[in-house]
């Protein structure tokens, strides 16, 4: 792609937004997209302090994985078609949606009366939750030009950072005070803040189709379908069923044949919802290729730490947040610091490079801890983690979006960052499979015939709380320790290759210049002959008259006259 000269560095001025929208306004629309980003990040993280009481409380820890990996799921199969639909219908209308299922999600989770009940909450919130991110990442491109945008994103990574602080603490005092069913209900007054600030600052303009959208309801079925099969391979193997019964050989061929089916439809839909022409572009596939890996070993590793923290070394739900707060810190400053840098000097690629690196030694460190490890060794190790992550995960967005026209940015967003889902979500179910049957084996094996006193203690394995575990006499409660501490952490050592294949994709990102111009005055890459960009793909006529701005028009031109022949 040959982007407009990008070596000024000047912010884009008023003029260089669809709508000549002034800073101010532009500022305006970011804090209230990061309210909308602020409720979905939260979710991610407040049940992860409260997760063993409440799988306790409502006798499923067997049920545990479910209520993570359910939530991402969900989430996961519902990015592309938001990212789809605001590009056909407008960001705002689907915000608005969005927000609105979340909030209802929260309602059915606050009510929960079994641990069945709490996951289908959990699966109405990820449908609401899948557009928030993608909605408020699509809508701030659509207003900032790609050279700007790193210190937008930097922030936009500042508030995962938050969130994973304010998550895991917010959880720990529910669950200690007013009761973990608040972590559900606090979501109601956000996302009242969030649709009011939708409605208050969101002005973009809506897109200009001479017919009605037709959505690509066959693609979406099938995306839904192909993904919801492969989770459940990774979940219920080696636990629910072995990896060589039929249920799990059969899920597999399932998602075999249904993603073969999706390219193939997704190849002649008028309206893909993940068009394959983005894959031609080569950034594209490198960075998705590590975005899906750095998916994996993130949200694997995020998922499960705080428990392991109450577990081990016996702290309260709150304390646990605490000392997660060094990641969060380290995830905090670099995110911010790369992307005020990538925005002061125009180059991004030495930062995912360093991030992937960083990523792979902070999961060697971690898998060596045991339960005598100090805890400042602990916070050391997750800070290092913290840092990778806050180099990384933004820089990969804006790599995307600075490869596209306005018109793809909510398409090529979503599609990145469904694949960043769905390492997401075999990384939290992996981890959760292993993980649970490592650990029911390992109970079974260290307590050996003390199991029976567990059960006249409080309850079974299903039953084991933090405050539990911590009351027992030390004969049951090193055991349990030990179990889950041998359970979880050797894991980690195995995602880092994870990071070896991101750092390797990330290698070969050609770093192209960022452009100073905002949404259809990119150059389409990969648009070779014989391949068409369906509407509403095609780039508008109201570009500038440079060279680059001619050949987009003329690529758009030949795609409208391909298809009319």
């Amino acid at each position: 792609m040959t982007s407009t000269d990008a070596s000024a560095a000047t912010p884009p001025q008023a003029s260089d937004t669809p709508t000549g929208m002034s800073q101010k306004n532009i500022i305006l629309l970011f804090i209230g997209l990061m309210i909308t980003m602020l409720l979905a990040a939260l979710n991610q993280t407040v049940l992860s302090t409260a997760l063993p009481t409440i799988v306790g409380e409502l006798n499923g820890v067997d049920q545990m994985t479910w209520v993570i990996t359910a939530y991402i799921l969900a989430m996961t199969i519902v990015m592309p078609v938001y990212g789809r639909i605001s590009d056909l219908i407008g960001r705002k209308p689907a915000l608005l949606f969005a927000i609105s299922v979340f909030m209802a999600g929260s309602i059915v989770g606050a009510l929960a009366g079994n641990i069945v009940w709490l996951i289908v909450g959990r699966i109405v919130q990820g449908l609401g939750g899948g557009g928030l991110m993608i909605l408020a990442q699509a809508a701030i491109a659509d207003v900032v030009s790609p050279r700007d945008r790193g210190r937008y994103m930097g922030f936009m990574g500042a508030v995962f950072a938050v969130a994973s602080v304010a998550g895991p603490l917010l959880g720990g005092w529910l669950t200690e005070g007013p009761g973990w069913r608040w972590a559900f209900w606090m979501n109601i007054p956000l996302g009242a803040l969030a649709i009011a600030a939708t409605l208050a600052f969101m002005r973009l303009p809506k897109p200009d189709h001479a017919q009605r959208p037709k959505l690509d309801y066959l693609g979406m079925t099938l995306i839904a379908a192909a993904t919801t099969t492969l989770v459940l391979m990774c979940t219920w193997g080696g636990h629910t069923y072995d990896w060589t019964s039929p249920q799990i050989i059969g899920l597999g061929v399932a998602t075999i044949v249904l993603a073969v089916i999706f390219v193939f439809v997704e190849k002649r839909a008028a309206m893909p919802v993940i068009p394959m022409q983005l894959f031609s572009n080569r950034n594209f596939t490198l960075v998705t290729i590590a975005a899906l890996m750095v998916g994996i070993a993130m949200f694997g590793a995020l998922g499960y730490m705080p428990t392991y923290i109450q577990m081990v070394t016996g702290v309260d739900a709150t304390v646990a947040g605490l000392y997660m707060t060094p990641m969060m810190g380290g995830l905090l400053i670099t995110s911010v610091i790369s992307g005020q840098l990538i925005s002061r000097f125009g180059k991004y690629k030495l930062y995912p490079l360093a991030g992937a690196v960083v990523i792979g030694i902070a999961l060697a460190l971690i898998s060596t801890m045991h339960p005598s490890t100090p805890n400042w060794q602990m916070c050391i190790y997750l800070a290092i983690f913290g840092i990778g992550l806050g180099l990384i995960m933004q820089i990969l967005t804006l790599i995307v979006q600075n490869e596209f026209p306005g018109a793809f940015v909510g398409t090529a967003t979503a599609s990145n960052n469904y694949f960043r889902q769905v390492g997401a979500t075999l990384g939290s179910a992996i981890v959760g499979s292993i993980f649970a049957s490592r650990l029911v084996d390992l109970l079974k094996e260290n307590l050996g015939g003390s199991a029976d006193k567990l059960s006249s203690s409080g309850g079974g394995q299903n039953s084991l709380t933090p405050a539990l575990v911590d009351s027992l006499p030390d004969q049951l409660r090193v055991p349990i320790v030990e179990s889950y501490n041998d359970a979880l952490l050797p894991i980690f050592l195995f995602f880092v290759p994870l990071a070896v294949v991101a750092f390797i994709a990330l290698l070969f990102v050609d770093e192209r210049p960022l452009s100073t111009k905002v949404r259809g005055e990119a150059e389409i890459e990969g648009l070779g002959e014989g391949q068409v960009l369906p509407e509403p793909f095609d780039v508008p006529d109201h570009v500038d008259g440079d060279e680059s701005s001619t050949r987009v028009r003329t690529a758009a031109a030949s795609a409208t006259k391909d298809r009319a022949h």
